[in-house]
């Protein structure tokens, strides 16, 4: 059997009825649409909702969304780390120096190269980073995010007012 000898089975498709074709028969005269009415007289646009904002207008305008369980990382390289004199790097640490933003959570990526052993406490690490860091002698820590291991909570303007 192939694409082409498929078709539905005996009885299962009827034609449909053509209506306004007459007053005779079940779909002359109005065709099915009633007496009188918006609706009768083929005037409603497509997508009206009976005076409702439309769908198309309650939608935002430009595509996509933004994700509010979304997870952001402030992210330092290998070669960043390689230019810090202490031999236990943190996130506090980091951010004494400037190198990352005062709050959220730091991931390590993996840039550049290590040349010295470093303890790395970190939220997230790069797997290409981990490799670098144990290879070098040094270890990798991960810190637990503050929200659990399940997913952030959300946020946005939607949730303010609840």
């Amino acid at each position: 059997m192939k694409v082409h000898d498929l078709k539905p089975a005996p009885g299962s498709h009827q034609r449909r009825r053509r209506v306004g074709r007459g007053i005779a028969g079940k779909g002359g005269k109005t065709a099915g649409r009633g007496t009188k009415g918006q609706r009768a007289r083929d005037t409603v646009k497509p997508g009206f909702e009976g005076g409702q904002l439309p769908l198309s207008q309650r939608v935002p305008k430009l595509k996509g969304f933004k994700n509010p369980f979304r997870v952001e990382y402030h992210v330092v390289n290998l070669d960043t780390l390689d230019k810090v004199e202490e031999d236990v790097v943190t996130p506090e640490s980091l951010r004494q120096r400037g190198l990352v933003h005062k709050t959220g959570l730091v991931k390590v990526l993996g840039r550049g190269e290590l040349h010295r052993p470093l303890q790395v406490s970190a939220h997230a690490f790069s797997a290409s980073a981990e490799r670098s860091i144990t290879a070098a002698g040094g270890t990798v820590t991960v810190i637990p995010p503050p929200f659990g291991h399940g997913r952030p909570p959300a946020r946005g303007n939607a949730l303010t007012n609840r």
